[in-house]
Formats: structure tokens, C-alpha cells, sequence
């Protein structure tokens, strides 16, 4: 008898593990810093993208992985520029090449400075 691995079995949904948020000094815009953590397998199934996306699912930023982080888990990487209008409500979804969009958001609420696996910080450097 022979069994073949199914290897997309090993890689579940990509997870948030943290969000760390910080306003630019001129105070117009965000810098986001995502640690995700993901089972990636190879090219072609990994952790490829992560966003901000308000209440109504308007995309605010978009960080697109180009490769996968197999020996590197897990990982953090950001995203500048980011114009989040005041005291919204906004969340951070991750997607992988297989499974897509996670259901594990983050909500991130501005009248609460920390919250479950976020955190908003003063200024950026």
C-alpha cells in the first residue's frame, strides 16, 4: 500500500499573530507591522498577502508576499502610507495561496489603544 502525503493538509489558514500600528510623525498617515504565521509548503502554497481593510471592506493597503517563509516563522514584515480615517474601525486579513482570505481577522478599534493581538503605538521613526 502506498500513501501519498497530501502536503495543503499541513498548511492551514495563514494567523495573525500581532498587529503593531504607528502614526507618521506628520500624523497623516499609518505604518502597519504584521507578524503572520503560516505552514508554508513551497510556491505553491504560502502565506502571499496581507491587508487593512475598513468596516464596509474598502482596501486601505495592501502588502503582497512574493515568496514563501518556510525557514522563517514567524515572520513580521510592514507596510507604510497607510490613511485610516479617524476613529474608525478598521481589521487586518491575511490570505494564502490555497485557502485565501483567513476568517481570523483582527479588529483594530482607535478608541482602545490595545486590544486582542494589536497594539497602537506613538510615532514611527
Amino acid at each position: 500500500m502506498c500513501i501519498t502525503p497530501v502536503f495543503s493538509a499541513l498548511a492551514d489558514d495563514v494567523m495573525i499573530k500581532k498587529v503593531e500600528l504607528r502614526r507618521s510623525k506628520s500624523g497623516s498617515s499609518w505604518t502597519f507591522h504584521v507578524t503572520l504565521k503560516h505552514n508554508d509548503t513551497g510556491w505553491s502554497h504560502y502565506a502571499d498577502a496581507w491587508q487593512v481593510v475598513d468596516e464596509d471592506g474598502k482596501v486601505l493597503g495592501k502588502r503582497v508576499l512574493y515568496h514563501p517563509h518556510e525557514n522563517e516563522q514567524p515572520f513580521t514584515r510592514s507596510l507604510s502610507g497607510v490613511n485610516v480615517p479617524e476613529d474608525a474601525i478598521i481589521y487586518v486579513e491575511a490570505h494564502d495561496k490555497v485557502h485565501g482570505w483567513s476568517k481570523d481577522r483582527v479588529k483594530i478599534d482607535f478608541d482602545y489603544p490595545k486590544g486582542d493581538r494589536y497594539l497602537i503605538g506613538e510615532y514611527d521613526n
